[in-house]
């Protein structure tokens, strides 16, 4: 048995509890504690504990831990919390293997409560046991063998096959109530509080191997540890769905930064860009996570997103059309057999292409026979079954015939019962079938659309690490000794380019000139058309003070040029913020694209690719992966990009070399993985020659710590 396992076994599958701070006041938690886990049948023995009652809710009780004559695997301690640290103390002397602490006050309330915390987390953990909380609500767990109701939630949920964690014991008590009111069968909950030491990690391991549990589902406001998340998701995603709520998408937006990849990454496009790679479904809502996890705890992962719709009404038809294509699902094209089958069972007036409208006559046997024959066309991936009750036909009948319709199916089908009182008999039909119902169209194409992504995350290579050839190692290490003896701060140009090409990043020819006459000669002996550029250590974006001049064609343009510079570099009123210009050959044709890299906290360094230019943080054109990358990361990148048409040929224009564009990413990337004291970096624009012409760099900056 795997020691995480085993470990969490004592917390979820205990052979004995032991309530500490179980009460006779009815509504108190101690109360509602002790009562739900003599009330659901928990299959071990219950021992209450109080220092001031002899009987519990007509239960022996005992003054401590300690009095209890048998041994006890889960103590669930729910005292007043400067009572907290002396009963773990009772739990170690008695060899309790697990503890959850539902008292408040610790970590949550401020310095104070963290150092009560600290010292409760160093007993727990010096002993090996294992624990959850404090401030929490409890665990459960339904399997018959078990029937553990640790919480002081008012109600049981069913038994079925979706775990659920949440960080927040108010969260997770509207998800148990949630759940339950939508006949979502639970098979394990956990509420984490404040994670002193079981988090979710350690549970979605647990869960991994746990016959019972087919969707996780989590509440998060943190991440402990992104990258062991990353880790484990990614490989339990595989087998497992993970369905993340995950709080906090305004936290640390946009913020002040000295390069374009710093402004545009924030905390919560790092969340995004590892749940991306982990495989992770993230939804917006708890209703949405819902609308997900009954999707998929109940039926297949859809095969594709090629999605048939079955409706008795035209304008719910058509609202989910709308939304499938909003979503970046296909509708379906019907085969001409399917075709001609569905006009042999339904009146001339109804419509037989996709979406298939009945018209409201249609009685509960075409619903029967239309989605029989939706499901066996090859060119259908899913079929969203829409019914609007009519005064004609009644939804139970319907229900029951989708019922039949469905059974042995492969193929994954969603129903949306559009009303009230008048579909509740049906939903209760379909759910016990499996069969998952919405109130609205649109809600349906959300949670599949989620489940379609789920599915390409699945047919998705895992990807390898790639070491790229061609690395001058020696050139690269000099040039970050130059920079440490330095100290932190930005590389200068020559710096930045002797970098960057050691790493076989390619860039213009170029050089460096201190005055107009030097900029001149230069030019002449590199030809011209060239391009004329600020050098400043103090000024970030040079086009903001006149500071980039292209195409300068000869002496007299590039006179003009170099003024303009110098009187732009002298209104921004920092001294010295001019160190030279830039003379660069001019490079005709392409598509400018960028790749940055910056720092997102505990997750380490962030990868962006995106349109490059000068309007990167305009158009905000951008993807974002967790480095390290692999090789399928970094082609997964240029996907959700607007701008990789462009690569693929325009409007005439010859295609851009994309195996060298996808070769420059990881040559980035393997620099950062090289010099982990790179903090941030944009190579802006990095112009895509056309195809066979490689890749070359216009422009850089480099920060180091």
């Amino acid at each position: 048995m795997h020691p995480m396992f085993e470990s969490l076994e004592h917390i979820l599958q205990p052979r004995s509890v032991a309530v500490v701070g179980a009460s006779r006041r009815a509504g108190s938690i101690g109360a509602e504690v002790f009562r739900n886990l003599v009330n659901t049948g928990f299959t071990g023995p219950v021992y209450p504990v109080n220092q001031s009652a002899q009987v519990v809710q007509e239960v022996r009780a005992f003054e401590s831990l300690l009095q209890i004559p048998g041994d006890v695997d889960l103590a669930v301690i729910v005292v007043p919390k400067d009572k907290v640290l002396a009963v773990v103390d009772d739990c170690i002397t008695k060899g309790v293997k697990g503890i959850v602490v539902l008292t408040a006050g610790f970590g949550e309330l401020g310095v104070d409560g963290r150092a009560l915390q600290d010292q409760v987390r160093a007993r727990v953990l010096s002993h090996g046991i294992r624990m959850i909380g404090p401030n929490c609500l409890g665990v459960l767990n339904t399997h018959p063998d078990v029937q553990l109701n640790a919480t002081f939630a008012p109600n049981w949920p069913p038994r079925g096959n979706v775990a659920i964690a949440s960080q927040s014991g108010a969260v997770g008590l509207a998800l148990l109530d949630y759940a339950r009111h939508l006949g979502i069968g639970i098979s394990q909950f956990v509420s984490m509080g404040n994670k002193v030491d079981v988090s979710g990690n350690d549970l979605i391991e647990y869960w991994e191997q746990d016959d019972e549990t087919r969707v996780i589902a989590l509440y998060l406001e943190s991440l402990g540890n992104p990258k062991r998340f990353m880790q484990l998701a990614g490989r339990v995603s595989r087998t497992k769905p993970i369905v993340v709520v995950k709080s906090g998408r305004t936290e640390a937006g946009a913020r002040a930064a000295a390069s374009h990849t710093g402004a545009l990454a924030g905390m919560d496009i790092a969340v995004d860009a590892l749940f991306y790679q982990a495989g992770v479904l993230r939804t917006d809502t708890a209703e949405e996570l819902f609308d997900l996890v009954t999707l998929l705890s109940n039926q297949p992962v859809p095969k594709g997103n090629r999605v048939a719709i079955l409706t008795n009404a035209g304008g719910p038809g058509i609202m989910a059309s709308d939304a499938c294509e909003t979503r970046g699902l296909t509708m379906a094209k019907l085969t001409d057999e399917t075709v001609t089958t569905l006009r042999a069972v339904l009146p001339p007036e109804a419509a037989v292409n996709n979406p298939v409208d009945m018209i409201a006559s249609a009685p509960a046997k075409s619903y029967e026979q239309c989605l029989q024959t939706l499901l066996a066309d090859e060119g259908v991936d899913v079929v969203l079954v829409l019914f609007v009750p009519p005064l004609v036909t009644d939804a139970v009948s319907v229900s029951e015939s989708i019922c039949r319709a469905v059974n042995g199916t492969e193929k994954t089908v969603l129903v949306c019962l559009l009303g009230t009182d008048a579909v509740h008999g049906g939903e209760a039909l379909l759910r016990a079938a499996h069969v998952p119902t919405y109130r609205f169209p649109e809600a349906a194409i959300v949670a599949l659309a989620s489940a379609v992504r789920y599915r390409h995350f699945l047919e998705r290579p895992r990807g390898v690490a790639q070491t790229p050839s061609g690395i001058d190692e020696d050139a690269a290490k000099a040039v970050m000794d130059r920079a440490r003896a330095r100290g932190k701060g930005w590389l200068t140009g020559d710096e930045t380019r002797g970098l960057l090409e050691a790493y076989g990043v390619r860039m213009p020819r170029t050089a460096i000139a201190n005055s107009r006459k030097e900029a001149a000669d230069v030019a002449a002996d590199m030809g011209y058309p060239v391009a004329l550029k600020l050098l400043s250590r103090s000024i970030t974006h040079k086009t903001e003070v006149n500071g980039v001049h292209l195409g300068v064609g000869g002496p007299t343009d590039l006179a003009r040029a170099y003024e303009a510079i110098e009187e732009g570099a002298r209104a921004t009123g920092i001294p010295n913020a001019m160190d030279g210009v830039l003379v660069q050959q001019m490079i005709v044709g392409g598509v400018e694209m960028y790749v940055g890299m910056t720092e997102a906290a505990a997750f380490g360094a962030l990868v962006a690719f995106g349109a490059g230019g000068i309007a990167v943080e305009v158009y905000r054109d951008v993807a974002f992966r967790v480095h390290p990358l692999t090789d399928v990361d970094a082609r997964d990148m240029l996907e959700p990009v607007r701008a990789q048409v462009l690569l693929r040929g325009f409007r005439g224009k010859p295609p851009a070399d994309e195996p060298a564009l996808l070769d420059a990413i990881l040559r980035i990337d393997h620099l950062i993985a090289t010099f982990p004291e790179v903090r941030e970096m944009d190579v802006n624009p990095l112009v895509a020659l056309p195809a066979g012409e490689g890749v070359i760099a216009l422009d850089a900056r480099v920060r180091v710590g």
